[in-house]
This record gives structure tokens, C-alpha cells and sequence, in this order.
């Protein structure tokens, strides 16, 4: 059968040869599937200032859903989504200048916090 190619973005298989490899790694759905992959790992900055410079997609405002999903050149976030990336990011601007000035930052954030203690006092009760 020989030697088969695992694409770990689109989460493909295939026979392993130079012109199958060329042509899956130049395709569409591979560089969509490869930019989806590296977008869940941009910065809420980066995320803001792009989204700040896109208009708002109309279709998506009326129904809730757009065909072009995350190919849209239009943003799909509402106000209240752009305020609370916006309050993220100025504090993670915070955070930074705390660190810088060497000031004694707690690791984590109150939301962490939160989490483990709601699985605590859940699995307190299921005891």
C-alpha cells in the first residue's frame, strides 16, 4: 500500500507521494484549515485591531448566521463582543506593566479561580 501522509490541520490521510503532498498542501481547504489552526492562538490585541477595521456583516446581523462563516471579509462580532475584547485587552496591557514594574502579580485570574471553586463545591456536594 506504501507510505501514507497525515495532515494534522485538515485531519486527512493520504497516499504519500510529491504530487498528492504538492497539491493537498496548496489547496483550499488546507490553507483555511491551516489559518483557522493559527488564529486560535493570536493575541486579543491583534484579534481588536483587526476587528476594528472591518465593517459589520450585514447578513449575520440579521440572521445570526453568514455563509461565509470565518471567510467573511465583514466583522461578526456585536458591540458588547468588541467592549469585552477591549476590556481584555487593557487588562492584559495592565498585567504587563505590573510585571514590568516588578510588582508581585498572583498567577492566574478570577475567572480561574472561580472555575476551581465551583469544582470544588461540586464535588463537595456530590460527597
Amino acid at each position: 500500500m506504501g507510505k501514507r501522509y497525515f495532515c494534522d490541520y485538515c485531519d486527512r490521510s493520504f497516499q504519500d507521494n510529491l504530487h498528492n503532498r504538492k497539491k493537498h498542501l496548496n489547496g483550499v481547504q488546507h490553507l483555511r484549515a491551516k489559518r483557522l489552526w493559527y488564529d486560535l492562538f493570536r493575541d486579543a490585541a491583534a484579534i481588536l485591531q483587526e476587528e476594528q477595521t472591518k465593517k459589520p456583516c450585514r447578513k449575520f446581523l440579521q440572521t445570526g448566521q453568514c455563509d461565509f462563516g470565518s471567510n467573511c471579509r465583514f466583522s461578526h462580532m456585536t458591540e458588547q463582543d468588541l467592549e469585552k475584547l477591549s476590556a481584555q485587552v487593557q487588562g492584559e496591557q495592565r498585567l504587563k506593566e505590573l510585571r514590568q514594574e516588578g510588582a508581585d502579580v498572583p498567577p492566574g485570574t478570577i475567572e480561574d479561580w472561580l472555575e476551581k471553586r465551583a469544582k470544588r463545591l461540586s464535588v463537595a456536594q456530590s460527597n
